[in-house]
Formats: C-alpha cells, sequence, structure tokens
C-alpha cells in the first residue's frame, strides 16, 4: 500500500513489528497488506454543549482491523493523543492478542481526542453517548464489541450500552463489554487484565526459579491494570518496591504499602501527595533494580536509550505497545538476561475475560467469578506454554514467538475463507 491515511510513530512500530514477523515467517509480499492493514476506519465529530454554554466538537475514532474470525473487538480511550494511526496500531495488536489466546474475534480500537479530566460527569456523559450515537451504523454485537480502556470506564460503557439500546428499542447488553455487574457486567471484569499479568509473572518467577516471597516488583502506571497488577503481585508474596502515574513516582527498597497506596488513590484520584520522602523522577523509577518491571501506562516507554539500563529479570508489559523496536533489538542482544512477557500475551487478561462477558450476555446465563478467574488462567498457562515451546524451537524471542502465532492465526483464517468476491 503506497499511500495510507495510517502515521505516527505508534503505526509505525506496530508495521514495523509486523514486518520483522512477516520475514520470520516467510510471507509472501503480496499477503501483508492484506494482512496489516485495517478492513475499516471511521472517523466521527462528536459535538456536545459545555456546562458554559459553549458548543465544543471533539474527534472521534473507531479502527476495526480484520473481521475474518469473528466481530471486532477491543477498547475505546479518552486521551489528548488519541489519532487515528495510534488507533489503528492498537487495533492491530489485539488482532494478533485475540489469535494468541484462541478467541473468536478481530482486533479493534476506538477512541476521542480529548483529556478527559477536563470534562464534568455531565459533559463526560454526553460526550460518551454522542460518540455511541454516530458509531451505530458501524458496530454491533456481531460486528465490533466495545470495552474500556484509558480514559473510560465501567460508568462510560454503561452509557454506551443504554444508548445504543434505546436507538434498538431493546436491551443490548452484549455491545459492550467491561460494564457494570448490574448492567449485564461480569464478575472480575475490572480485575482481569491485572490478574492476568500477576498470573504470568508468576509463571515467568517459576520458570526462572525464583520464589515470589524473593522478589521484588515495580510498576509504573498506577490506574486499573498497575494498580490491581501491584495488590494480586503483593497477595503473591512480591514485595512492590516502586510505583508511579502521571502525578508522581515513589521508590522505597523496603517495600511500599500496596493497600495505603490504593486507599490515597480513592480518596485522591492521584499518586501526588501520598508521601514526601521516597519521591523520585519517573523516568529513574524504571532504572531501579528489581525483579519485575512492569510498564503498565503507555507505549513507548522502554527505548533505545533505557533497555540497555533496565535492572530487572522480567519484563512484564501491561501496557500495550511499551517497548520500541529498537529497545527490542537491545533486549534480543542481552539474550536470557530479561525475560520478557510481551504486551500481546502479558495484558491479555482484559480481552479474555470480556470475551466471557460477552458469551455470557449472548447467553443470559453468567458464570460465579471462581469460574470466570479458572478459565482466565487456563488460557494463559496455554498461552505462555505455547509461546515459550514456539520461541524455543524456532529460537527466536517471545515477543516474534507471540506474533508469530497470532499472525499464522490470522493469516490461515483468510486463506482458508479466500477473497470475495
Amino acid at each position: 500500500m503506497s499511500r495510507s491515511i495510517y502515521g505516527g510513530a505508534v503505526f509505525e512500530m506496530a508495521k514495523q513489528q509486523f514486518e520483522q514477523v512477516a520475514n520470520h515467517l516467510q510471507i509472501p509480499k503480496m499477503e501483508r497488506d492484506r494482512l496489516l492493514y485495517p478492513k475499516r476506519a471511521i472517523a466521527v465529530s462528536c459535538p456536545i454543549h459545555r456546562d458554559d454554554g459553549r458548543t465544543e466538537v471533539f474527534q472521534g475514532y473507531r479502527v476495526q482491523h480484520h473481521l475474518t474470525l469473528g466481530p471486532t473487538k477491543g477498547g475505546t480511550r479518552f486521551a489528548p493523543s488519541v489519532d487515528v494511526g495510534e488507533v489503528a496500531a492498537l487495533a492491530v495488536w489485539m488482532s494478533w492478542k485475540c489469535a494468541l489466546a484462541g478467541l473468536p474475534y478481530g482486533g479493534a480500537k476506538g477512541g476521542i481526542t480529548v483529556d478527559p479530566y477536563t470534562l464534568s460527569p455531565r459533559e463526560l456523559e454526553a460526550l460518551s453517548r454522542r460518540y455511541m450515537q454516530e458509531m451505530i451504523p458501524f458496530v454491533g454485537p456481531h460486528t465490533d464489541v466495545m470495552a474500556p480502556d484509558m480514559g473510560t470506564n465501567e460508568q462510560v460503557m454503561a452509557w454506551f450500552m443504554d444508548t445504543y439500546s434505546m436507538y434498538q428499542g431493546q436491551t443490548i447488553n452484549e455491545i459492550v463489554t467491561g460494564k457494570p455487574v448490574s448492567a449485564g457486567g461480569t464478575l472480575g471484569r475490572r480485575e482481569a487484565t491485572g490478574r492476568g499479568v500477576a498470573y504470568l509473572v508468576g509463571r515467568a518467577l517459576d520458570h526462572l526459579g525464583v520464589k515470589a516471597g524473593d522478589a521484588t516488583a515495580i510498576v509504573q502506571g498506577f490506574g486499573n491494570v498497575g494498580s490491581v497488577t501491584a495488590y494480586s503481585l503483593a497477595e503473591r508474596g512480591v514485595k512492590i518496591t516502586g510505583v508511579s502515574d502521571h502525578t508522581a513516582a515513589y521508590y522505597d527498597p523496603a517495600g511500599l504499602d500496596v493497600a495505603e497506596l490504593q486507599r490515597h488513590i480513592t480518596k485522591r484520584g492521584q499518586l501526588a501527595g501520598f508521601s514526601s520522602q521516597s519521591t523520585i523522577e519517573p523516568s529513574d523509577l524504571l532504572l531501579r533494580k528489581c525483579d519485575v518491571l512492569v510498564p503498565a501506562a503507555m507505549e513507548q516507554v522502554i527505548t533505545d536509550q533505557n533497555a540497555p539500563k533496565l535492572k530487572c529479570r522480567i519484563l512484564a508489559e501491561g501496557a500495550n505497545g511499551p517497548t520500541t523496536p529498537e529497545a527490542d533489538a537491545i533486549l534480543d542482544r542481552r539474550g536470557s538476561e530479561i525475560f520478557v512477557l510481551p504486551d500481546i500475551l502479558c495484558n491479555a487478561g482484559g480481552v479474555i475475560v470480556s470475551y466471557f462477558e460477552w458469551v455470557q450476555d449472548l447467553q443470559r446465563l453468567f458464570w460465579e467469578e471462581a469460574e470466570v478467574f479458572d478459565r482466565l488462567y487456563r488460557i494463559l498457562e496455554r498461552s505462555f506454554q505455547q509461546v515459550i515451546a514456539r520461541a524455543k524451537h524456532d529460537r527466536i524471542s517471545h515477543r516474534m514467538a507471540a506474533m508469530a502465532i497470532g499472525v499464522n492465526v490470522v493469516q490461515s483464517a483468510k486463506r482458508t475463507r479466500g477473497l470475495f468476491p
């Protein structure tokens, strides 16, 4: 594809990763564009009345990567950085993630270019409902199923579901996942990504012969994923020595009280103000010595500048795309020094339990929390074993192995179905 609407550093990163795995798999050049470029991209304008009487228009996007295996699936983020290139990259990664986990989905992603913290509760509801209203012609329970992402939450999903349902004339719970349990959500969805990260960290520690009670962890990003990961690791006996969010970073080799951190977040909405004694520069947090480093915030935080300086034993990617291809090359040269849990494996717990929620909504039959997590851990275990085995057999990195499995699944399905018309 000589010209494309998809640009920016994040999409270029997704494209570069794909080209590397396509070269490894020896995918013919004529098949690559169809595998990489999204099936559909939607851009919409979302006007709302602000509380001061002004009318303001926000730009919204939704990218559906492929529908070969089933409906597309993916989150919706409200953030100032959102553009069509970033959304497309996240949709591509979601495709490989779903395929690796064996889910009957293609990848999707959406978002609005807005800082949600500048919106009042009424404005947030108005913008959420307007975005879903604009998306109604392009989404559906068997076409594209939305979920929360950075800047959105259970409440936003409830507004999405209600807006769609009002236009359909009946309640359609299965149009979104990540809803409150009272609105057709599933038990365990909010904690799923973080608990999945912690489970896989536990498996990596086992693989390396390190006892959880002897391990330390640093978690960059203390939102939903990071906070649940920290809490779940602490439950396993891992000492949390560092945490950060967009307002502050703290490091204490003696360990931080995760429960106190969570109480502070609940009260203040941010980490700033928790402590004046253990404060450090956020960029320094990634470079502190630890057994487990969990980047759980944004893309491209592990770069060629800091990758040589990492002092962790396990890099567990709770965020999407936290490691640039240049940093990956450095990690590859460091060999077995750092055990990488790549994002499409490490943070797959969220979409796996979202799949469970969708299935339960379609069946109108809901599971107990224990069943949700039992099923989640079984899928993660299978994926973990597949990635480790593929990496060993092909003598490639864990990231390359995970992506090779995912891309193989999508490529095989496209070949089997053929090209219509």
